[in-house]
């Protein structure tokens, strides 16, 4: 099977995460692509392929080497984002795109164009993946389960090329920060791993943000409006005020590189009662400390203003800059980039501007930088990923476990 057909079958499990549960995994079908790939693997003869009690699956190849050397494992997440729908995906194929306009659905006028998306102009004469504008695609990840499952059928069916231990990981709930909560670092007995999870062809993250996601909980008190004067306390009102209070310079859109941002993911509200949601991300540990701090005394400075107890807030740090784990170890990050130089890929050394199992995993005990998946315009109903970028990305893999094999 061509990692074309295998991402072709896998997008059609819907496997969107679900952060108000208290599972795990937090959806059912993500169990359901599990034991498809479980199965898949035991077919291949990959016999101690296995899903455990909270869905995540591992596997070994077992190296064919008279001696030692390092045991690598390779990583991907089985749930997609929540920004979209991913049941009723109708993907289609752009045999050898033109870098003209792509219609995606007629009936809503969404379009993928080189105005908006210049990066199409990369890939004209290759063959695209674009969904009809009204789902997601699911690359993220599930490029990088068919990538690491073509990996795993090509070194099966050719027990003649050399490698060394293999392992294989999926995980649920990437999209939702759970990722790790469950990984069994010592079980899976890898000396480091690379997550398949990046975007465009060549992309290589050995750094990550520090991330903290936070809740507030602002209490109003509703009066008639004819009579509110001394008495009425706007809870959104006080929600913008703290909002104004953030710097206007440090949010997504304006950001890029190392720089860090707030970002208010979504707000419910009335006089009486809001809520809102914000994450904070930065490179800099130093930077994101006083990022939280920033936060903390603005709802001190509110409480004190308004009453205590008005603004109520929930800060939960999620993970932290893996690259403090894997400067140590970087002769992994080379590895990555020699194999791709050797295909004729260019690699980009970014930082990751998004979560990643890695970040975690890698402060678990198990180094863990990230490589291309292939894919662009993740979370949204723009995504496509070019046929040839996931053929290299299993190329890269490949090419990773010859050169760990040959030292």
């Amino acid at each position: 099977m061509t990692v074309t057909e295998r991402f072709m079958k896998y997008i059609m499990i819907p496997t969107t995460s679900d952060e108000s549960s208290e599972v795990c995994p937090s959806t059912p079908n993500q169990k359901v692509l599990a034991q498809l790939l479980v199965d898949e693997l035991l077919a291949l003869g990959v016999s101690d392929a296995h899903m455990d009690q909270n869905c995540y699956v591992m596997a070994t190849i077992p190296s064919n080497l008279d001696t030692s050397v390092d045991t690598i494992g390779f990583i991907s997440h089985l749930d997609t984002a929540t920004d979209l729908p991913t049941v009723g995906i109708n993907p289609r194929i752009i045999e050898n795109y033109h870098g003209n306009v792509i219609t995606l659905n007629e009936i809503e006028g969404t379009i993928l164009s080189p105005h908006d998306f210049p990066e199409l102009a990369d890939y004209v004469g290759q063959d695209l993946i674009v969904t009809d504008g009204t789902t997601l695609l699911g690359a993220d990840d599930k490029a990088g389960i068919a990538e690491i499952m073509t990996m795993a059928e090509t070194l099966m069916k050719n027990p003649g090329i050399p490698h060394g231990t293999i392992k294989i990981g999926f995980t649920p709930d990437e999209e939702i920060g759970r990722g790790a909560n469950f990984f069994d670092v010592v079980k899976f007995g890898a000396d480091y791993a690379y997550t398949l999870d990046g975007g465009p062809i060549g992309e290589l993250e050995f750094e990550s943000f520090n991330a903290n996601n936070l809740k507030i909980t602002i209490q109003g008190r509703n009066v008639h409006p004819g009579s509110a004067k001394n008495q009425m306390i706007n809870s959104m009102e006080i929600m913008q005020e703290l909002h104004s209070m953030l710097p206007k310079e440090q949010k997504p859109q304006y950001t890029d590189g190392y720089e860090g941002f707030f970002h208010q993911l979504y707000i419910k509200g009335s006089v009486d009662h809001t809520e809102t949601a914000y994450i904070l991300r930065d490179h800099d540990k130093y930077l994101f400390e006083q990022k939280k701090e920033l936060i903390i005394n603005i709802v001190d400075y509110l409480n004190k203003k308004y009453g205590l107890g008005t603004v109520e807030l929930d800060m939960k740090d999620m993970y932290y800059n893996m690259g403090e784990m894997i400067q140590p170890v970087y002769h992994i990050v080379d590895i990555a980039k020699e194999a791709m130089i050797e295909l004729g890929i260019e690699p980009i050394i970014k930082p990751i501007r998004g979560g990643t199992d890695g970040a975690r995993l890698s402060y678990m005990g198990l180094p863990c930088p990230n490589i291309f998946a292939g894919g662009h315009n993740f979370h949204g109903r723009h995504e496509f990923i070019p046929i040839q970028s996931m053929e290299m990305a299993v190329k890269t893999i490949l090419k990773i476990i010859e050169k760990v094999a040959a030292k």
